[in-house]
Order: C-alpha cells, then structure tokens, then sequence
C-alpha cells in the first residue's frame, strides 16, 4: 500500500477514535498491524491535526469566555480549564524530566482498553441522577487533570473517556462533561504535539519527513475529527456511554487474543 494511503487511514483512525471514549492508541496499534509502524512524531502530529479541528466547533464558546472573562462565570470557566491543564502539563513535565517510557507491548494497552469498560459500566450504573450538574465544579477540573496524566501514563485508557466520565461520578452532566473533557483535549493535546515535535526537530527526527504524507495525515484526522465530535455532542444529550463500554470489552479482548498469539 501506497505510503500518502496509510498515512489517511492512519488519519482517519485517529481523529475518529481521539475524541470517544474507546482508546485511539488500540486502534493505531491494530492499524499499524496492517499498515506498517510509523514514527512517535506521525502520531503526534495527526493527533494536533484532530485538536485543532475543534477550534471552529468551540470558536464561539471560546469567544464568550474570553471577551467575557469579567464576568464570574467565564473568569471561572477559563481558571478551571487552566487548572485542569496545568495539572496534567506539570505532571507530564515530571514524568519526561525523571525519562518516563510508555508501555512498548500491547498487554498493558489491552488491560487498560478492558478495565476502562468496566468503569464505563460502573460509572454509568452509580450514577444515580441522569441530568446532572450543569456547573464544572473546582473538584471536576481538578480530578479531570488528574484523568488526563492517568490516561498518559497508561495508553489504552481513553483521554477523553478518563476525563468524562470522571466528571460524571463527580456529578457534571453529560453534554457539560463531553464539552469541557473536549475543550482541555483539544488544549492538551495541542500543547503537548508542539512541545514534542519540538523535540524531535531539535533531535533532528523530522528531517526528511515527507510532507505529503503528513499534511495527507493531518487533514485526515481533523475532517474526521471534527464530524465525530459535532456528532457526539448530539449523541450525549440523550444516550449514555454503555455502547462504548461493549465497544471497549470487545476490543480489549481481540488486542490480547490477537497479539498474544
């Protein structure tokens, strides 16, 4: 298969799996079965490529917050997505500082592909009130920067499945929980490609990357990207995230079946 081919699909799965809650580093890891490894970088620039295909669906809310930030509630807003953000970017910082290293085996992504179904499950069943709070809470900006460095250190985990649902045990409602895990991915994930990219081009890692294939890659990931989450954000009004949930059992189950074998 043609290397601009690969780096679409390689696109397509990523934006269409970074923003539900079903692990999008299981579905490269299939992907890459097929079409073959590419670089950490590849990754990570597709991955921008689906952040930043947020900005025109949250352009508006972003907006408000912003020009409005004398008012209580943006000044509120924006502190508890720094806060959120901050945690996460610290304890990522910490982690590259003590030489951190990712799982290099499929196990530990498969364990965690089937743990997070069954809190999905748990998550959903507990939670005694379908509304919600509409209001991020101090707590939920805390414990969703929290979700984030968990869903760092343990690939598999779902950044956005970590950082939703938690806000749902904490009481936020579903599509204030989808919004807000949305808005500080779309942050997180934008900072954290550029601070390594950054380092790959220091290393001299990026010389020689073919452009084509990552400007092919990149786009990919934020059409899908973008049609995923304008759908989600639909979808949460009125379902719940068992669906996933089975998604995430089932999937967990071919990785350690297949790889294993």
């Amino acid at each position: 298969m043609p290397d601009w081919l690969t780096a679409i699909l390689l696109g397509l799965i990523e934006g269409l799996t970074e923003f539900i809650p079903v692990s999008s580093t299981g579905h490269l890891l299939i992907a890459e079965k097929w079409l073959g490894h590419r670089p950490d970088w590849f990754t990570v620039f597709i991955q921008v490529g689906a952040a930043l295909a947020l900005l025109p669906i949250f352009w508006n809310k972003l907006m408000g917050l912003l020009i409005g930030w004398q008012k209580p509630e943006s000044r509120d807003y924006l502190l508890k997505l720094m806060l959120a953000f901050f945690i996460t970017g610290v304890g990522g910082v910490i982690l590259d500082k003590l030489n951190f290293e990712l799982p290099d085996t499929v196990g530990p992504v498969a364990w965690a592909t089937l743990i997070g179904a069954f809190v999905i499950w748990g998550i959903e069943f507990w939670r005694k009130s379908p509304q919600g709070n509409p209001s991020v809470t101090w707590t939920i900006a805390i414990v969703c920067g929290l979700a984030q460095l968990l869903a760092a250190v343990f690939p598999g985990t779902s950044r956005s499945g970590a950082t939703i649902m938690a806000a749902l045990a904490l009481g936020l409602a579903r599509p204030a929980a989808a919004e807000f895990s949305f808005i500080l991915g779309m942050i997180t994930l934008t900072a954290a490609g550029g601070y390594k990219l950054l380092d790959a081009w220091k290393d001299g890692e990026l010389h020689g990357a073919g452009a084509l294939d990552l400007t092919l890659g990149f786009v990919a990931a934020a059409v899908s990207a973008f049609i995923v989450v304008k759908w989600l954000l639909r979808f949460v009004q009125n379902h719940n995230f068992n669906g996933f949930a089975i998604y995430r059992f089932i999937l967990g189950v071919v990785l350690l079946v297949w790889f294993n074998n």
